[in-house]
């Protein structure tokens, strides 16, 4: 059983993508080839800036939420 991950994705437009996966490089190619999410489709090129393991879904599904809820600086320091 994989484990699981939070991850960033820095967009062409500068944004961030915060979502979670058991599979970082399948889930990153789906984000690039347009499905992913919607939030990403039209918005590369995509570049993965952070990943963090969490081990279950469960863990992975509380740290994105707290991830979503940081600054644009704080998410900065984070991937730093």
């Amino acid at each position: 059983m994989k484990c699981w991950s939070v991850y960033i994705l820095e967009c062409g437009d500068g944004s961030f993508y915060t979502g979670i996966t058991n599979d970082v490089p399948a889930r990153l190619l789906a984000h690039q080839e347009g499905r992913g999410a919607k939030y990403t489709k039209g918005r590369g090129p995509l570049s993965l800036k952070y990943q963090e393991e969490c081990g279950d879904r469960s863990m992975a599904s509380k740290r994105e939420m707290v991830i979503k809820k940081l600054s644009r600086e704080e998410k900065l320091a984070l991937m730093a």
